[in-house]
């Protein structure tokens, strides 16, 4: 009988979870850790403070003692997670949706793409512009979001989100979903315009954030129609994430997350 310790399982596992993404690389920028500390991790020379081991299992969705299982077993769990599920499970809380979806109003007039702005939640000062396409399909709409952070050393991270829009009780309300790992989702709620034309569209979101471990924030939100059809690529070079000063005063006083004294919930007024 061998008195040899049994391998660390954690390189391993940590490994397994990076191979969803496109890159190691991807995988630090995205969880904000230097390459070299986080290759100690991969190559078991180093383990996670409990800081960062916290910050680690929240990005990817997993628990510490997950993280410590034995690699087949955790390559296993990972990939029943990822498992589409069958039609079967899905058909009574889609008739939840479906319900939903009978009651929404028309979104046809909002179809097109918008710039998204709001205060990061990650990184603390500055504000996300994004790129939203609001589509229909098969007489139902559905919402696309891109955010791309582009680093000082050329690098663009860039997250994509897919979701349902519904037009119900005179308010724009959109779920959507971090492709790439499925574990983050944001609901927006947004004031409709009822003028002739539509500049803007205003509201709050939630969400929980990875860069923010497991605590939901909310925020305002300003939504900018660009146009019913645009150059994706230009479209795309104007995404990014700024310093407040780099954005118009006009648009920092919508999306202003200060609540005034006397009030007690974070709210918009209609613009």
């Amino acid at each position: 009988m061998s008195d040899r310790p049994s391998p660390d399982p954690f390189p391993a596992n940590l490994g397994q979870l990076c191979s969803y993404h496109p890159s190691i690389a991807e995988a630090c920028r995205k969880l904000g850790f230097n390459r070299q500390q986080f290759n100690k991790y991969l190559g078991g020379t180093s383990r996670p403070s409990r800081h960062n081991m916290r910050r680690i299992c929240d990005f990817f969705g997993v628990t510490e003692s997950e993280m410590l299982l034995e690699p087949e077993r955790f390559a296993e769990l990972v990939s029943l997670r990822r498992r589409p599920l069958e039609n079967g499970p899905l058909r009574e809380p889609l008739r939840h949706l479906e319900a939903l979806y009978r009651e929404s109003g028309s979104l046809d007039r909002y179809h097109g793409f918008y710039y998204r702005y709001f205060y990061s939640f990650g990184y603390p000062g500055q504000i996300i512009k994004s790129l939203v396409q609001i589509f229909g399909h098969q007489g139902l709409t559905y919402w696309k979001n891109i955010e791309v952070t582009r680093s000082r050393d050329g690098h663009s991270d860039v997250s994509k989100y897919l979701g349902a829009a519904l037009l119900l009780a005179e308010r724009i309300l959109v779920i959507e979903y971090e492709t790439m790992l499925r574990n983050s989702v944001t609901q927006v709620m947004l004031f409709p315009s009822y003028s002739s034309r539509i500049d803007q569209l205003i509201g709050v979101q939630t969400g929980g954030p990875v860069r923010r471990g497991r605590k939901p924030a909310a925020s305002r939100v300003l939504l900018e129609f660009i146009g019913r059809e645009v150059d994706l690529r230009r479209a795309l070079a104007g995404a990014d994430i700024f310093e407040e000063s780099e954005i118009e005063p006009r648009i920092r006083a919508l999306i202003g997350n200060a609540i005034p004294e006397g009030d007690y919930v974070l709210e918009v007024d209609e613009v």
